[in-house]
């Protein structure tokens, strides 16, 4: 049995949603893989480079996190990094159809890949990247939602978009 898991996604940018998934991950698995990745079809602010440092910087002392991007299939990267367990957050029943597509594709792709669905503190259960960018493209203070850094980087990237 594996005590590593995959904790795959975009994170454009990490959420303070993102980092409660990855602490309750790391009460059931001792290892928590968060791979960022790099062919996701959405238009990202960030680049890999910089989400994989943000990530760094938000999981610093974080025993047993590890950050890196990757490309490819999410169940080929796990076989990769020697787990067979991929974590995804489902927030609202919204997040539930497409993550249900996603796990039965994946186990379609690799039959011994599992998906294990972890819910976030119900505090952050509305938030999402998407919202939090729109948030500060329009002024807005978000750093209730994300780390400082976070907020200052993200105020850096769209005041020059």
């Amino acid at each position: 049995m594996t005590k590593k898991c995959v904790y795959p996604g975009s994170f454009d940018p990490i959420t303070f949603g993102h980092i409660d998934l990855i602490k309750r991950a790391l009460k059931i698995f001792t290892k928590v893989v968060v791979a960022v990745a790099d062919n996701s079809p959405k238009d990202n602010l960030f680049s890999l480079q910089e989400r994989v440092e943000l990530i760094k910087r938000a999981t610093k002392g974080l025993k047993g996190v590890e950050v890196e991007g990757f490309s490819g299939l999410a169940v080929n990267y796990v076989k990769k990094k020697g787990s067979y367990v991929i974590v995804r957050g489902i927030r609202m029943i919204s997040d539930f159809e497409y993550e249900f597509q996603m796990a039965l594709t994946n186990r379609r792709l690799s039959r011994n890949v599992e998906t294990i669905f972890l819910m976030p503190n119900e505090s952050y259960s509305y938030l999402s990247s998407k919202l939090i960018k729109e948030a500060v493209s329009l002024g807005a203070d978000v750093s209730c939602f994300v780390p400082k850094f976070v907020n200052k980087a993200l105020k850096k990237k769209l005041s020059t978009k």
